[in-house]
């Protein structure tokens, strides 16, 4: 099925975790062996079905706001007979966040969803993770626009900024600690310092 998923994504210009990103992060989680996912950002469901297929026993929470890519992703959940512990929430993850809290602690977030609001949507959701929670977040280089060039439209650029911006605050934070991994599109990998608290001045 994943096969499938990825021809439907190319076909239809739909973002998925590019492979190697998406290799790195499962191998994170085959060790960490989450009982509780948040996704943020399901798209048509081909991470979150990639999560589960590395925790089987893992309960999964997972965003979308576009309702055609939910009712893609509900369907293709439905194949795989994970129905009964995968949650599909449509809305909003900015607008969700009580109805998230409703299913309780996370063991990982994952972040996947418009840049633009990586940061919102951190400040939103690290709060629900237990403390020895693990938060993944994709596209983090941007193409490689983040760090290095200059993007080729200005939306790209306007997004490459806003993502350096990201980076900039991520190394403010010092209840945190977030290292970028240059696999597929980047991705970060975040934990809770468990022995320091606030913000830097």
């Amino acid at each position: 099925m994943f096969a499938e998923m990825e021809e439907v994504a190319l076909r239809d210009r739909i973002p998925i975790m590019e492979r190697d990103g998406l290799e790195g992060m499962l191998q994170f989680l085959r060790i960490q062996q989450p009982k509780r996912i948040l996704e943020i950002g399901t798209a048509i469901g081909y991470s979150a079905l990639q999560m589960k297929s590395v925790c089987p026993s893992a309960e999964i929470v997972t965003v979308e706001r576009d309702e055609i890519r939910f009712q893609q992703a509900c369907r293709y959940v439905d194949r795989a007979g994970c129905q009964k512990t995968m949650h599909l929430l449509l809305g909003d993850a900015l607008d969700v966040h009580e109805e998230v809290a409703s299913y309780g602690s996370f063991d990982a977030l994952f972040i996947d969803a418009a840049k633009g609001h990586y940061e919102a949507f951190f400040q939103l959701y690290a709060p629900s993770l237990r403390p020895e929670g693990v938060i993944y977040i994709d596209n983090v280089l941007f193409r490689g626009y983040v760090f290095e060039g200059e993007a080729p439209t200005k939306r790209m650029q306007q997004l490459a900024k806003k993502m350096r911006r990201f980076h900039e605050w991520m190394e403010e934070q010092v209840d945190y600690t977030a290292v970028t991994y240059p696999v597929g599109d980047g991705v970060m990998v975040v934990v809770r310092n468990h022995e320091s608290g606030g913000h830097k001045e």
